[in-house]
């Protein structure tokens, strides 16, 4: 009988991925990091495991809303005192936090708890086409 193989946190491999996100859709981008976050692009996935590579997202600020996600879609904060909800729309979120706006994607698409934690803090997201982790020699990786 054959055993289920189960990756080892001291048997990992990361490697650094680029998205570039000019004229796609934030959920595309998206689905597509949480994906690399999490290791699923890999045979020795273990779901128990942090087994994921690293993701840049780039022109996160030329990143867009299908549909009436514009004006529809509404992104809530509260400060935690009386009155302290503030919204925002997507339209405001994706002209000044655009940044916020993937990772906020991203972070929902990921499981909640320590290991999500975990994972969330591999991705790195910046508005225009330049990153500071050019010396990890990061692969290109297409979003369809």
């Amino acid at each position: 009988m054959k055993n289920t193989y189960m990756q080892k946190k001291e048997d990992l491999v990361r490697n650094w991925y680029v998205i570039d996100a000019e004229g796609l859709p934030v959920g595309r981008v998206a689905v597509k990091a949480a994906h690399v976050l999490r290791g699923k692009h890999k045979p020795t996935y273990t779901p128990n495991v942090d087994c994921g590579d690293f993701v840049i997202v780039v022109n996160a600020d030329k990143a867009i809303l299908t549909g009436n996600k514009d004006t529809q879609k509404i992104y809530y904060n509260h400060s935690g005192y009386t009155g302290g909800l503030r919204e925002r729309t997507g339209k405001e979120m994706l002209e000044k936090y655009p940044t916020e706006m993937i990772e906020r994607a991203v972070k929902g698409m990921l499981p909640n708890g320590r290991l999500g934690r975990q994972m969330y803090k591999k991705l790195f997201v910046y508005t225009g086409a330049e990153h500071k982790h050019a010396a990890q020699k990061p692969v290109e990786l297409k979003v369809k």
